[in-house]
Parts: structure tokens; C-alpha cells; sequence
């Protein structure tokens, strides 16, 4: 099983009603949810990690993993509300305006933390849920404490809007690429992590610190995965975008769907990826997030529609 552990929360996205006016509508997101959702829709065996809350969001949330076959329950149920993110699409590009202080997801402690079972054989970090507190240094601890038994991803998402102490997320993003098997950043990312300079040289520094696979996405432009054989690159899927939400959190289940179908998903096996393997898992996520963003909202696809 993969394991998503991050946050789940309520996207309120831009509508316009019959009679012409704006709306909001409400949709199951959150970084690592749509990852979680991607996976299980892409046929991987999913679990879900997070603080849910028992509000009627909380089961809207329940309901989209259990509907895309992701089980859900080693997550914290909580008497607290629902983070809600507001977006605006610029030009099909999301912006986000975050409601999150005493949430479930923001709550969870290092103390919630559940032993995993032994069916867990990869766990997948990430999202707004790593820049904020006492979430934050939970995930952090329970990569920590697993990494060295078990195959650990992550893509911190980086929403530096939403990141209050600057310094303090740094250091844990720094702690938690020094211990990742794999690790999955947008060019953006790459460069507010590690500031100007050649895309190559900086995901090469990454690479050095012990990842086996290092993926910088560079949206139209495509995907390069660094490992220790060298670079591969994969081209996008040239689509028509109605809009990017969920792009990336697609393209990091169909690298992990590919990846596991190869059985590389175990702490052994990370170690032999080949040419081949890294350009099928790049190639799957591409193919994988391409239909995300033909069609509104995170709804990433089955995998019957990519046979």
C-alpha cells in the first residue's frame, strides 16, 4: 500500500450561476487528498493519512476516498472544522485564499501519530500541510521515523503565502529531502528552495543528499527525472488546460502507480531503478496529469481512461 499523509480539505472553486452571477462550489482537495484520490483511481492499493473533520465537509471527504477506493482509516477523526481554500483562476492558473487555524488537519499532533502496518510499503509527503503547526512537525516525524524501513516521496507544494516562519519550514523541507527516496519539485519550487542557477546543477545538489530520484516537473515544457544513471526527459501531453488545479498531485500518483506496478516500490528496489523504469513512471504521470487539466477542478482520471 501507499500511504498519502498531508492534508484534505474543501476546495471552494469559481462558478457562475444561470442567472450570471458568482459563485463558489464545494470540492474534495487538498494536495496530498488528490494524490490519494489519483492513486486509487490509477488502480494502486491507497491508504490516506490526515485529521478529518466530523463535519458534514469531513464526510464529503470520506466519501470521495472511499468512492475512489482509498482506505481511510488510519486517519484522526475530529470534533474541529474542515480547512477551506478558497481559488481564483487567473488565465487557468490557481490562486488560494486559506482558512485553516484550529482545524482537524491543522491539529494533528506528533502524539496522533499511528503505528503503520507492515502492508505500508511507501509513504508519499507534501502540501500546505507541512508549513503550519502542530501538523507539520507531525508529518515531518512520522517521515522521520519511517524512512528508513520504508520507500518515502515527497513534493512540498510550495504556497509561500501560506508559510508564516519562513526559516522553520526551510529547515524541516531541508530535513525531510535528506531522508526521501524520491523527491518531486516544480522548477518554481526548485528555485525558491534553493534560489537562482541552472535547473541541472541544483537538482543534482538534491540528488547528493541520498534521494534516488530526483522529478522537476516544467509544466509545458515537461518532466527531467535525475538519478544516478544520468537524466531522463519526458515530454507533456499537449492538451487543451481548462485549468491546473490538481496537475501536479496527479503526475506525483501516476509516477507512484507506475513505480509500484514495477515493484520498485520497497527500499530495495528504489535503489535499481533503470532508464526504463524512470522514463515509464515520468511518462504515466505526464499522460495521467494531462487529463486532469483538460477538464475542471482535481478530477484525475481511471485507469481505463488511459489504456
Amino acid at each position: 500500500m501507499i500511504l498519502c499523509c498531508g492534508e484534505a480539505l474543501i476546495d471552494m472553486l469559481p462558478r457562475v450561476t444561470p442567472a450570471g452571477e458568482a459563485a463558489y462550489a464545494p470540492y474534495a482537495g487538498g494536495a496530498v487528498f488528490n494524490t490519494a484520490i489519483a492513486l486509487g483511481r490509477l488502480g494502486a492499493r491507497t491508504g490516506f493519512f490526515s485529521g478529518l473533520s466530523a463535519d458534514f465537509f469531513g464526510d464529503l471527504l470520506r466519501a470521495q476516498l472511499s468512492d475512489s477506493q482509498v482506505d481511510a482509516s488510519l486517519a484522526i477523526i475530529a470534533d474541529r472544522p474542515c480547512t477551506i481554500a478558497y481559488v481564483k483562476l487567473v488565465d487557468g492558473h490557481a490562486t488560494y485564499a486559506f482558512y485553516d487555524e484550529n482545524t482537524a488537519g491543522r491539529m494533528l499532533t506528533p502524539a496522533d501519530l499511528p503505528p503503520i502496518p507492515e502492508t505500508v510499503s511507501a509513504l508519499f509527503f507534501g502540501g500546505i500541510s507541512l508549513p503550519v503547526e502542530p501538523c507539520g512537525e507531525a508529518y515531518e516525524a512520522l517521515m522521520l521515523r519511517e524512512a528508513a524501513t520504508r520507500v518515502t516521496m515527497i513534493d512540498p507544494n510550495i504556497r509561500p503565502g501560506f508559510i508564516r516562519d519562513e526559516a522553520r519550514y526551510r529547515a524541516r523541507i531541508e530535513r525531510m529531502l535528506g531522508v526521501a527516496d524520491i523527491v518531486k519539485l516544480s522548477d518554481e519550487d526548485l528555485h525558491w528552495l534553493r534560489g537562482a542557477g541552472d535547473i541541472d546543477t541544483l537538482a543534482k545538489d538534491i540528488l547528493a543528499q541520498g534521494a534516488k530520484l530526483v522529478c522537476i516537473t516544467e509544466g509545458a515544457q515537461g518532466v527531467r527525472g535525475f538519478h544516478a544513471g544520468g537524466v531522463v526527459k519526458v515530454a507533456s501531453t499537449r492538451v487543451e488546460v481548462v485549468d491546473t488545479v490538481g496537475a501536479g498531485d496527479t503526475f506525483n500518483a501516476g509516477l507512484l502507480a507506475e513505480l509500484d506496478r514495477r515493484g520498485k516500490l520497497d527500499k530495495a528496489a528504489i535503489t535499481t531503478l533503470t532508464q526504463d523504469d524512470i522514463t515509464a513512471a515520468l511518462g504515466f504521470g505526464a499522460r495521467a496529469a494531462a487529463v486532469t487539466v483538460s477538464r475542471a477542478g482535481a478530477n484525475p482520471p481511471w485507469a481505463r481512461e488511459l489504456a
